[in-house]
């Protein structure tokens, strides 16, 4: 069941993205996600970028529903449901947080969550200097925050998994958290086996129900909306679609 929420602020954090923000009474933890509902337009899947106090989500004009959403002001009315899914967990020890493009939403309350600015550092990777979002939120909860981005206006030239090979050349993680493009992943997992550090990976499939009913955003033999969106580098490693595939709304496989 939807509950209808007025949009309180209406701000645009990067290139085609915006932040909408509105109360809802429910808890959510980070890493989770909501079904936002547009009369007349679409339901679509978004991740919760302010799990505290008045919830909010970030959206990148992508497609007709997510235009629709960056169009929204103050006073304009959506639906929400859920939270829904599995997010990140935050263990002891030192953490990386790694956000690539509009993965840095579903991280940053991770990050203000673990509550101290000296365990957690935060890589945040984009093609340019426009696109890297959350630059100072991610400053206000981490001492180390360190950004790439591919044409190198900005930070270390080159992609978030050069980035964090940089940091794992210098640093010792416990745990890395990471949400971004699956190619992202894909080659971020590896890396992390090789320096032997366990990883928390937030993956993005097509959804339709977000709630585990009807199947559209299976995964080999997981369902994305409520074994994850959140996996460990131990589950992702073992699924064959992972990094190579999704499906589109017909369930038909895309190459990625």
């Amino acid at each position: 069941m939807h509950e209808t929420v007025e949009i309180l602020q209406s701000e645009e954090v990067g290139k085609g993205v915006r932040t909408l923000r509105f109360e809802y009474h429910h808890k959510v933890s980070p890493g989770q996600f909501f079904m936002v509902w547009l009369p007349g337009v679409d339901e679509i899947p978004m991740s919760a970028s302010y799990c505290e106090g008045r919830k909010g989500i970030t959206v990148k004009d992508v497609g007709p529903a997510t235009r629709s959403l960056c169009n929204l002001r103050s006073g304009d009315r959506i639906g929400i449901r859920g939270p829904y899914g599995h997010g990140y967990t935050l263990h002891d020890g030192r953490i990386l947080a790694v956000g690539g493009g509009t993965g840095m939403a579903s991280l940053l309350p991770a990050v203000e969550a673990i509550g101290d600015p000296s365990r957690v550092d935060v890589a945040i990777g984009a093609r340019n200097v426009s696109e890297l979002l959350f630059i100072d939120r991610a400053k206000a909860a981490s001492k180390n925050v360190r950004t790439s981005t591919d044409d190198g206006t900005n930070g270390l030239k080159g992609t978030a998994v050069d980035l964090v090979a940089d940091m794992l050349s210098k640093e010792r993680y416990d745990l890395v958290l990471a949400c971004g493009p699956e190619k992202m992943l894909f080659y971020l997992l590896p890396l992390l086996r090789k320096h032997n550090v366990r990883c928390e990976l937030s993956l993005e499939r097509y959804m339709k129900c977000g709630a585990g009913l009807c199947g559209s955003c299976a995964l080999d033999e997981k369902r994305v909306c409520v074994d994850g969106p959140v996996f460990t580098g131990e589950q992702a490693q073992t699924m064959i679609d992972f990094g190579k595939f999704r499906r589109n709304e017909a369930g038909q496989q895309i190459k990625l």
